[in-house]
């Protein structure tokens, strides 16, 4: 139990779970507690101010993309795709992202084989570039999962060979939407310039 009104008074709970009189804990060790307890305590409510934020900002985005097409006549889905807001001077604009989820089906086999044919194929003529992004790009990471963007990247090679043409179109047919995570980002402008700066809203970055 980690509930500290389930304490007695006059004792604290150790990390193996049993009570300590206060008399028997060091000084420094209870002011450390206490240290712990109130900046997690602040924690809290700053992650609940964000949270708060959040829904807020979704929220009245979407209503106001619905309310900016009823000046047409027409209903959207306010909560989806991109979309960039800016103030009536332009220094603050918000921007509201849709991430899309991505990945690939059992296609993705086929075209590996097929990439790693040409390869063969072409032996001592293939420029060692191209055997380095292809190995790196059906690297998998710490998930054990293929990295979409270094895979798609291979589709940019201006590479002619009609095998390889079918490797990159088995691996435009085997990527598959699985599911989106929408973002909102804040920023102001810097000075009098065209550059804006995002407002920082995590810890790393204030």
């Amino acid at each position: 139990m980690s509930n500290n009104d389930t304490i007695p008074e006059g004792h604290m709970r150790n990390a193996q779970g049993h009570l300590v009189p206060i008399s028997m804990v060091r000084d420094i060790d209870q002011e450390r507690d206490r240290l712990v307890r109130d900046l997690v305590l602040s924690a809290r409510d700053a992650s609940a101010v964000l949270k708060h934020l959040k829904q807020l900002a979704f929220g009245d985005i979407a209503a106001f993309v619905q309310l900016s097409a009823e000046q047409y006549e027409v209903k959207i889905g306010g909560d989806k795709g991109n979309i960039t807001l800016h103030s009536f001077d332009g220094s603050l604009k918000i921007v509201r992202q849709i991430q899309e989820q991505l990945t690939f089906d059992e296609r993705l086999q086929a075209a590996k084989a097929l990439i790693d044919e040409c390869i063969t194929e072409w032996a001592e003529n293939a420029r060692p570039e191209i055997k380095v992004l292809v190995n790196d790009a059906f690297q998998v990471n710490k998930q054990g999962a293929v990295q979409t963007d270094r895979v798609l990247s291979l589709r940019r090679l201006k590479i002619q060979d009609e095998k390889w043409l079918r490797a990159m179109d088995a691996i435009s047919e085997s990527l598959q939407v699985v599911g989106s995570k929408p973002y909102v980002r804040f920023y102001e402008r810097v000075g009098d310039t065209d550059q804006y700066r995002a407002i920082p809203l995590d810890l790393a970055s204030v």
